[in-house]
């Protein structure tokens, strides 16, 4: 992951990105969310789509609604729906009229720690967007592209009138997606880089970091990467059978402290891949999990 930017932040202000897009920064930089979730407003005439809302946080909500301005909110529209990303849905529903749209209702029930931000519980959607299913405003088509992998729900968003792909946090310039099982799946996120690999989109626009200017550059780069990360853990496997933990002085040198349990369970998920395609085994030995190549 790459370091936070220093600041000043464009935090609250309204960015026009293109013609139909612009783009309001919401106020939560952490090590996960860089320097905090983008929340997009399409269109430029009488109605426009809210695309992942963010935190409910009543300063971002306000800066959301000056965004907006006399336009009508059409839709609110939710990528997926960890707490980052979907929690200001609800109270920005209230205060517009509009419905909530997008990805479906998902609350992971575990006691397992997290590295990134845990399920949105309040999030209850009017409408939940199939793959190839659309919203249409004024000037404007957004068009739902399933890729399931960082969340089994998540979504993206395609604004046919510019090829602009809104890709909340499946693909972001500034780091790497978490997968974290029992939810998050490194199969289906593989098929899902694959998926947006075969798509000719102009431009990326993520929930986190800069809009990404050669997006199939850069997935191509990504699934180089996720399958060098799996080449490694084999590897390492061969060598000798060991935990989790054993992997991460190998793979990730010099990584931030905070960012172990990411790192951890990203491993986790490539394991637990590599295990689903007979590659890969477990067992338990002194309470420890241990994993060694078949």
């Amino acid at each position: 992951m790459a370091g936070i930017p220093p600041k000043p932040w464009p935090t609250g202000e309204a960015e026009l990105l293109e013609p139909l897009v612009r783009r309001v920064l919401a106020p939560n930089p952490s090590p996960y969310t860089y320097t905090g979730t983008q929340t997009y407003v399409i269109g430029a005439e009488s109605d426009v789509a809210v695309i992942d809302p963010g935190p409910n946080e009543p300063e971002h909500i306000d800066a959301i609604l000056r965004a907006v301005g006399d336009a009508q909110v059409s839709a609110i529209m939710c990528t997926h729906t960890h707490r980052d990303h979907s929690p200001a849905a609800a109270p920005l529903a209230e205060k517009t009229g509009a419905p909530i749209v997008g990805c479906a209702p998902l609350v992971l029930k575990t006691d397992l720690p997290r590295a990134d931000e845990a399920f949105d519980t309040t999030y209850a959607p009017d409408r939940v967007l199939e793959d190839g299913e659309q919203m249409r405003g004024t000037g404007w088509t957004l068009t739902a592209v399933a890729t399931p992998g960082h969340t089994s729900n998540h979504l993206c968003f395609a604004l046919e009138e510019s090829g602009a792909l809104f890709t909340g946090d499946h693909v972001m310039g500034w780091s790497t997606s978490v997968v974290i099982p029992p939810d998050g799946d490194m199969g289906d996120y593989m098929l899902s880089l694959e998926k947006l690999q075969a798509r000719d989109d102009a431009v990326y626009h993520a929930a986190h970091g800069a809009a990404i200017t050669k997006p199939r550059q850069l997935v191509r780069g990504m699934i180089g990467h996720r399958r060098q990360r799996e080449n490694q853990i084999i590897r390492l496997m061969n060598e000798q059978p060991r935990a989790v933990s054993a992997f991460i002085p190998y793979m990730y040198k010099g990584l931030d402290e905070r960012l172990i349990p990411a790192a951890e369970m990203s491993v986790t998920a490539h394991l637990i891949d590599l295990e689903k395609r007979s590659l890969a085994a477990r067992s338990h030995e002194a309470g420890v999990e241990i994993w060694r190549t078949i």
